[in-house]
């Protein structure tokens, strides 16, 4: 699907894209590029989650989560990382698509629960195809029909 018609006002640089339950493509689209735009390390995070800082305890090493008092400045830049894109995501839907992520803790999980509901997972993605495959190929035209 290409971009909402009847498209009258322009994009923000400053706003995310708004998505209301339609034209999810370009919506998506959008909103990666308005991410990237913004820090690309907040579209890192939406793909591979947020960071967790740990540390090595012990020998042998074992690695396990600091404590809120043992984040030094990276650390809490790196975790607020995840609210930035959170909030942007957050700010970029309607209240339709915001019940949908109301339990999501992570950007990571809204970016996802929004892609399932409106593209469905790879198996029904791929159904789809098959499904439409199936019809194009069987699809003629009636004797008594012109064209």
């Amino acid at each position: 699907m290409g971009a909402p018609l009847n498209f009258e006002e322009g994009q923000s640089t400053y706003r995310p894209p708004r998505f209301n339950s339609q034209y999810y493509g370009w919506w998506k689209t959008s909103m990666h590029d308005f991410i990237m735009d913004e820090n690309s390390e907040l579209w890192e995070v939406i793909c591979d989650g947020p960071f967790f800082p740990t540390k090595n305890l012990g020998d042998p090493a074992v690695v396990i989560p600091k404590t809120r008092k043992e984040f030094n400045g990276a650390d809490r830049n790196a975790i607020e990382k995840n609210f930035q894109a959170k909030k942007i995501l957050v700010c970029g839907i309607g209240t339709d698509e915001y019940n949908r992520i109301l339990a999501c803790q992570l950007a990571k999980e809204i970016w996802e629960a929004l892609q399932t509901a409106h593209e469905g997972t790879t198996q029904v993605k791929q159904s789809k195809i098959d499904m439409l495959t199936i019809e194009y190929r069987l699809f003629r035209m009636k004797d008594d029909e012109s064209i």
